[in-house]
């Protein structure tokens, strides 16, 4: 399953070397609620081998798009059965702010041209 979301990077924890041969890094990303920002949701995703090198050029604070794949594991011991989601980041891109709409030109009543009177019937 194939997901994106947006939001700003709020915390990028190191790499993690869990055994010889898999490395894994999380990070934080606060997604903007529009209604209500006491309600932003932090977001944890996790990047595992060769794509934990993917936050290297992205500083905290920054903006990104982060495009994950859901995952859900079984996992038992002694007897006990627990079920676990992550989410597995691969792809990363910065966002930049979209360029501000520019506004309409103010005009005085000065820059207006007068009309010209004309002899022609026309109605317009």
């Amino acid at each position: 399953m194939n997901y994106e979301v947006t939001g700003k990077l709020i915390l990028k924890e190191d790499i993690q070397q869990v055994t010889a041969s898999f490395q894994k890094r999380d990070f934080v990303i606060e997604v903007e609620n529009e209604r209500n920002p006491q309600w932003n949701d932090f977001i944890k995703v996790q990047l595992t081998q060769d794509r934990c090198d993917l936050l290297q050029n992205v500083a905290e604070g920054e903006l990104i798009k982060v495009h994950f794949n859901l995952r859900g594991r079984k996992w038992e011991k002694d007897g006990k059965v627990s079920y676990f989601t992550n989410l597995e980041g691969w792809r990363i891109e910065k966002v930049t702010p979209e360029a501000a709409v520019p506004a309409m030109p103010e005009y005085k009543p000065e820059d207006i041209p007068p009309i010209e009177e004309s002899n022609d019937d026309l109605p317009f």
